[in-house]
């Protein structure tokens, strides 16, 4: 999505051009292919020629996913470059500290926190306050695109494209939870709805980034649980949309939700406390706990690794969804047993991710050179020499 955004804005710079020339740099160049990434600026940009140079070895200095853009026009005049990076979730920017901008007022959950316990609000609430009333029918839109793709997934059967034949498995897994018992149907369609949102992604379908495309199928599987379990009228699930995107913003702007740079404790880690927040005030938690649930989330996905088979957003991409979805609910579950009390606050668990992401090496950052994308190549190159 970002490529695909930054070469949009290029062509509204250049229309007249004949020819784009694109360099991508770091892990968008090692995994562009597998994340479509080529496929998309080219359709951007159509129907001038197009050349992309891929430089996986080679990073500019802001962030691994960096790209430059240069246009050719038919009197054989040339653009100044223009370098770019690909942020995650969809966002782009230049490298200068105004491109991520505050969340509201408060920049930390600890602050918006004191802020709803003085004045007896919940985080939606604090949410409507600064956004206004048209936030609600903007949510609106996005839980109505969330559930069109789950039903999408949950109907699509077949081999992902990529050339690693993974199958479909979100279909399956819907009709097994219908005949199964009661412990396994909540694992099952969490599982389900999951798969679905991600294998929608994996086949270039319509997702919402949630903070990622690549963490798509968390918080939608999450919302559609809970609201079939307890019948949860439209209006909590926006509500509850609001707080898991609060969480996810905080943790954008005080940390990172790119694999390129933190790894997948960034996407999927983000994506289950987002999903864990919304979680827990759906199932009637109080702001403390909505706090704790987010915080045990993140916290149980430090240190996990972006290392994508082949570059796509298949293995281990997909069943990490599920898994994350089934633990955002287990999170909202145990913080609703307690009081909300506990040692570590969030805010403090974003700022060890992203130190910890920063510690990771290139091998475990999106590249697909290090990890389970590493051992699977190994595996190829063997049984083919």
């Amino acid at each position: 999505m970002g490529p695909r955004k930054a070469a949009e804005e290029f062509k509204q710079r250049y229309p007249a051009a004949t020819k784009y020339r694109i360099l991508l740099y770091g892990s968008l160049a090692a995994t562009g292919k597998g994340h479509l990434t080529d496929i998309a600026i080219q359709e951007a940009l159509s129907p001038a020629l197009v050349e992309i140079i891929w430089k996986p070895d080679q990073l500019l200095p802001f962030h691994p996913n960096g790209m430059q853009f240069e246009a050719s026009f038919e009197d054989g005049g040339k653009s100044e470059p223009w370098q770019v990076y690909s942020l995650g979730g969809g966002a782009i920017g230049d490298g200068t500290p105004s491109q991520l901008k505050p969340v509201y007022d408060l920049n930390t959950l600890s602050d918006i926190l004191e802020r709803c316990d003085s004045a007896g609000q919940a985080f939606w609430e604090y949410i409507e306050v600064r956004e206004g009333a048209e936030i609600w029918s903007f949510l609106g839109m996005i839980w109505k695109a969330m559930r069109v793709t789950i039903k999408r997934g949950l109907k699509a059967e077949g081999v992902l494209p990529g050339g690693l034949k993974v199958p479909r498995k979100a279909w399956s897994f819907y009709r097994k939870t219908i005949s199964a018992g009661e412990h396994s149907r909540r694992q099952g369609r969490l599982s389900a709805y999951a798969l679905a949102g991600s294998e929608e992604n994996a086949a270039g379908g319509q997702v919402v980034t949630a903070p990622t495309c690549g963490s798509c199928g968390v918080m939608p599987a999450v919302l559609r649980y809970i609201k079939e379990i307890l019948h949860c009228p439209e209006s909590s699930i926006l509500r509850a949309l609001a707080t898991g995107g609060l969480i996810g913003n905080l943790i954008k702007h005080n940390a990172s939700i790119s694999g390129a740079q933190v790894g997948c404790q960034g996407e999927v880690g983000a994506a289950c406390s987002m999903a864990a927040a919304a979680a827990t005030q759906l199932m009637g938690g109080t702001i403390r706990q909505v706090e704790y649930a987010a915080a045990m989330a993140l916290e149980h996905h430090l240190g996990l690794t972006c290392d994508p088979v082949g570059g796509l957003v298949q293995i281990p991409c997909i069943e990490r969804n599920a898994f994350a979805a089934n633990r955002a609910v287990g999170c909202a579950t145990y913080a609703l047993f307690t009081d909300g009390t506990h040692l570590i606050p969030f805010d403090e668990v974003v700022a060890v991710m992203l130190e910890t992401g920063n510690n990771l090496p290139s091998l475990y950052r999106e590249t697909a050179s290090g990890g389970l994308a590493a051992a699977y190549q190994r595996r190829v190159n063997h049984t083919s020499s």
